[in-house]
């Protein structure tokens, strides 16, 4: 587990902010991922975009075609994820889809996250039971392939769990990422199993959009993740939204406490 990332966990409950890389634009989203750092994010998810992004809401996956549309390349998040590494030393972690990290190839993937300061990696279409290709060549460079539990998962949690690096990613809700009114699965009894295997801390994510909502799941794990609410901010204010992302993520931070 990379020292960073649990750094991030260290005696506090950590806020996990995603963005997309390049939307609407390469300099907007360095300006907002900064925003979200200096509210008191603990760990930031870089997304890298992807025209067919299958684990997406809408508000997400309107962000990859802008940064698309705007020329974000894989490269390109490199870069990104480079300028920001030189002003912080809080993790971050690249959100991204299995297609864009095998085109890339494995090996250059994961040395490149190496030589610039990326933690970990999250890819929602990769299979605990089908990673280990990968996970092989990530553990060579030290990089953590985060894994995920959906609430569907309730056979393998044990062996997700057991076998988890860097932090669990716990999903929510059934579906899509996106902002949700009310979460109606009982993970009290998932993050109860997740706890009795897991040696890595447990963040839930997907569907988390107010500070009430983030409080209440900070309650049951060690994180909370929050992606759409802010992507949604973008959508809303373009190349001015960093004033709003800082002020929105603060609210999160605070509510964590």
């Amino acid at each position: 587990m990379s020292n960073r990332i649990a750094k991030a966990f260290e005696n506090k409950k950590a806020f996990i902010g995603f963005l997309t890389a390049g939307d609407p634009t390469f300099d907007a989203s360095y300006d907002n991922i900064m925003a979200l750092i200096n509210a008191g994010a603990d760990l930031v998810e870089i997304g890298i975009p992807f025209s067919d992004p299958i684990a997406e809401g809408p508000v997400i996956q309107e962000a990859d075609v802008r940064a698309l549309k705007g020329g974000m390349t894989t490269d390109k998040a490199f870069e990104l994820a480079a300028k920001v590494r030189a002003n912080t030393d809080i993790p971050l972690v690249f959100m991204t889809y299995l297609n864009p990290v095998f085109k890339y190839g494995y090996d250059r993937f994961f040395a490149k996250c190496a030589e610039i300061g990326v933690d970990g990696l999250i890819c929602p279409d990769m299979p605990f039971e089908e990673k280990a290709e990968a996970d092989a060549v990530a553990k060579k460079h030290g990089i953590s392939i985060i894994s995920m539990i959906a609430p569907t998962s309730e056979q393998r949690i044990k062996s997700i769990a057991e076998n988890a690096e860097g932090f669990l990613y716990i999903v929510s809700s059934m579906g899509v990422t996106g902002v949700r009114n009310e979460i109606k699965t009982d993970l009290a009894a998932i993050m109860e199993s997740v706890k009795k295997y897991a040696h890595v801390p447990a963040a839930i994510g997907f569907g988390i959009s107010t500070p009430e909502q983030a409080k209440k799941m900070s309650q049951l794990a060690d994180g909370v993740i929050v992606g759409s609410a802010i992507v949604r901010l973008v959508e809303k204010f373009g190349e001015n939204a960093a004033d709003e992302i800082y002020k929105f993520a603060k609210s999160l931070k605070d509510a964590i406490r």
